[in-house]
């Protein structure tokens, strides 16, 4: 039972302990002062407080719990590329990549040390089956559904894990925590924040963690998509597709990042339109409903979290996927993650490139 100290997993497990079966808790230690911001503020699932609380949770509930130490995997893993995607001019997506090489990799690891048949979280997905294969469907509470962070689950990941929230309600998971006398815990708040990134503040992250940051990645120019010069701008990877605020540029008329390049420190910006686009390709590609994915499939592909997502179709071409949109599209995003879905079910995802 992986144990975050949160109000989700210790619902979670209290929901399998009523099932009958016999728990294992783990908490991560993913990080310690990551950064000399952390000094000051460290919060979020993995923090100490919460590496205590997930503790004594699950010594309330009467079933053994360990501290995993994962603190140089995280930094090499989920760090590493979140420093590296953005200096390459494209935007990560940390949570997507610490499900399935740290969560579900270190932890099924453990479960076999430990003879455990099965990994349990506290998030919002559920789990369906057709034809032999395994793939995730959105949890119920359509607000809290966290399939999106999920699509790198392999087959055998998907057969040996466990959501017990999937079929409930933000709302009656809090009502749960209540009548079982956790009264604190059902009114207990949500960080919405990248764990190791205070207060959302990646470009004083990076400043902070990439040695010379400022005279490597220092200003550049602005230009419009003819290429013609609009101002200067503090260093590429200061802006992502998309943004219109904190440009420090005044043109007279709203502009955005419609573009990155890196490899001569430029930012294209453009009107609304000019962001906008109905065709990209998608990387990495992890198949779950069907395997392959059938050229041409019909589905709704979220190019964000809290994107709603556009009716396209897919199109395999060798290790890439081609997703076209039927109408057009804002911030298409390379390094984001883009998940396609028939209705509920997860057909897959990619990285976009």
């Amino acid at each position: 039972m992986a144990m975050s100290g949160g109000i989700d997993s210790t619902v979670a497990a209290m929901l399998l302990l009523e099932q009958g079966y016999e728990l294992e808790g783990v908490t991560f230690r993913t990080f310690d002062n990551i950064s000399r911001a952390c000094m000051e503020k460290e919060k979020g699932c993995c923090s100490v407080d919460s590496l205590f609380e997930a503790k004594r949770m699950a010594e309330e509930m009467g079933f053994a719990h360990r501290i995993l130490d994962i603190r140089r995997e995280f930094r090499e893993t989920v760090v590493g590329n979140f420093i590296g995607e953005y200096l390459h001019g494209r935007t990560p997506n940390p949570c997507v990549l610490c499900n399935s090489d740290i969560k579900w990799g270190k932890l099924l690891d453990l479960a076999d040390e430990l003879g455990c048949d099965y990994l349990a979280t506290g998030h919002y997905a559920r789990i369906g089956r057709q034809v032999g294969r395994y793939y995730l469907r959105k949890g119920v509470d359509a607000a809290k559904d966290q399939t999106y962070f999920l699509w790198t689950l392999t087959q055998d990941n998907l057969s040996r894990t466990l959501f017990p929230l999937g079929g409930l309600t933000k709302p009656e998971v809090r009502q749960i925590a209540f009548d079982h006398g956790y009264e604190k815990l059902s009114k207990k708040g949500e960080s919405q924040e990248i764990c190791f990134i205070p207060d959302n503040d990646y470009r004083t992250f990076l400043r902070q963690e990439v040695e010379g940051y400022d005279e490597k990645y220092g200003p550049g120019d602005f230009v419009d998509t003819s290429g013609r010069k609009l101002g200067t701008h503090r260093g590429f990877p200061n802006y992502t597709i998309g943004q219109r605020k904190g440009l420090g540029i005044a043109l007279g008329q709203p502009m955005f990042v419609v573009a990155i390049r890196p490899e001569d420190n430029t930012v294209v910006l453009g009107k609304k339109e000019e962001l906008q686009g109905k065709t990209f390709y998608a990387k990495q590609i992890n198949a779950m409903k069907y395997a392959p994915i059938p050229d041409g499939l019909e589905v709704t592909a979220k190019i964000r979290y809290r994107n709603e997502g556009g009716s396209a179709c897919l199109y395999p071409e060798g290790d890439r996927l081609r997703v076209v949109f039927h109408d057009t599209m804002d911030s298409i995003t390379p390094g984001q993650s883009a998940v396609f879905y028939e209705g509920d079910d997860v057909v897959g995802g990619g990285i976009i490139l």
